[in-house]
């Protein structure tokens, strides 16, 4: 017995060695994805069929990816890290998980305010977060800015998500950096009296929560709002772009970046600028109904019925900079 605990232990310790000696052996990549398997599977699966390289891939919850590749160190197997929000990209740069690449096709793909400016990052992806209102209850004359959902108009009408998830605490830190802390604590305040029930654990149940009556208007991600007109076209529901002669509209990306410690950097290097080419963006933004990054690729046709919009100039970086400061400035109003 004694014998056969020792050969099982030594065995779980060859395992992963053995993995990533296949992996460098096969030339494969291996990515750690925040983005959902289904989102991914098919672009890497197409990849693959063009290149033979074998793409191999974890996914998860953001936050968890970026401690496993912190707590592997320099022993990392992932080459590519893809995740959602330029706020979590950010923290991934600035806690040495990502590593600068210089590539002329990246800076051709992906436009200035979407990536990192130390080049450690770049979007591949671009979701607009808007407002969304009920087509029976509310006259869209009388929207105009994110700021405007601070008005006493909107009192006990007005449905939001939590600010635990980063989609918000990006938002908030976007205002912060166009008006100021202070300005925008009372936007946010203001949004908190107007809430027609406590902050919500999803844009799905936001939308869900305006179609059941409970409130009228919200802030939701376009895609979220685009899975369910999907399965019913005649949605009483519509999107409204808020700030169109003041800023713009929030947007914010989904992306990658070279992991540091990447065993075949060139393929992660390779990967990531074939998935913000022409030839991927459709697809990649197409299965999440999302905006290419690519500004030469047109959005599906369903996403470009929404019609067009001003989009906030601000680089996306400004949203980790200024996450703690959001965060804290949500807590000060009791933002939940």
């Amino acid at each position: 017995m004694q014998r056969f605990l020792t050969v099982l232990i030594l065995f779980s310790l060859v395992v992963p060695l053995a993995s990533s000696a296949m992996a460098a052996e096969t030339d494969s990549i291996v990515v750690y994805s925040a983005r959902k398997e289904h989102l991914i599977k098919p672009l890497f699966k197409r990849y693959t069929q063009q290149t033979g390289t074998e793409i191999r891939y974890v996914t998860g919850k953001a936050g968890a990816l970026l401690q496993r590749i912190k707590n592997e160190g320099p022993q990392t197997q992932a080459d590519l890290l893809l995740t959602v929000d330029a706020g979590n990209l950010w923290h991934a740069a600035n806690e040495g998980i990502l590593a600068p690449i210089d590539s002329p096709a990246l800076e051709s793909n992906v436009p200035d305010r979407y990536q990192d400016p130390d080049n450690r990052w770049f979007g591949l992806s671009v979701r607009a977060r808007t407002i969304v209102y009920s087509t029976e209850r509310v006259d869209p004359d009388n929207l105009s800015t994110y700021a405007g959902l601070a008005q006493g108009r909107w009192q006990d009408r007005l449905l939001l998500r939590t600010s635990k998830k980063v989609y918000n605490q990006s938002l908030v830190a976007s205002l912060i950096e166009a008006h100021g802390a202070e300005k925008t604590k009372k936007i946010v305040a203001g949004w908190v009296d107007n809430l027609a029930v406590a902050p919500l654990s999803s844009d799905t149940k936001v939308l869900k929560s305006i179609l059941a009556g409970v409130g009228d208007v919200g802030i939701v991600n376009t895609y979220y709002f685009g899975r369910l007109q999907k399965e019913n076209p005649d949605l009483p529901l519509a999107l409204f772009w808020p700030n169109q002669d003041n800023g713009g509209v929030h947007t914010n990306i989904s992306g990658g970046g070279m992991v540091a410690h990447a065993d075949n950097a060139e393929g992660a290097q390779d990967l990531l600028e074939w998935l913000s080419s022409a030839e991927a963006q459709g697809l990649f933004a197409g299965l999440n109904m999302e905006y290419p990054v690519h500004p030469d690729v047109p959005a599906v046709e369903q996403v470009q019925n929404w019609g067009e919009f001003q989009a906030s100039p601000l680089n996306v970086a400004t949203y980790g900079a200024r996450q703690a400061e959001a965060v804290r400035l949500m807590d000060q109003v009791d933002y939940k």
